[in-house]
């Protein structure tokens, strides 16, 4: 039974995902930070050391404005799309 005073998560698809500025990652899965229970993103630079990184869940799903245009901070790519 799932235990009801977590808040609940906003999942992020496991994949590939283009962020906005054009660097590939791959999103690992979504889990909570530890003292807050905060939804996060947990995922991988395909580019350099190849380093993890973490960003609240919301902020990862997050829509942006560049250049009076709103789009999303990462989008999620395949190898058809690459």
């Amino acid at each position: 039974m799932p235990d009801e005073t977590l808040p609940p998560l906003i999942e992020t698809p496991p994949g590939r995902y283009r962020h906005y500025k054009g660097m590939e990652y791959e999103v690992l899965g979504t889990v909570r930070h530890s003292e807050t229970l905060e939804p996060m993103t947990l995922y991988r630079a395909l580019y350099g050391e190849h380093g993890l990184w973490v960003r609240p869940a919301a902020m990862f799903e997050q829509q942006l404005e560049i250049g009076g245009v709103l789009q999303p901070r990462f989008v999620r790519i395949d190898a058809a799309t690459r």
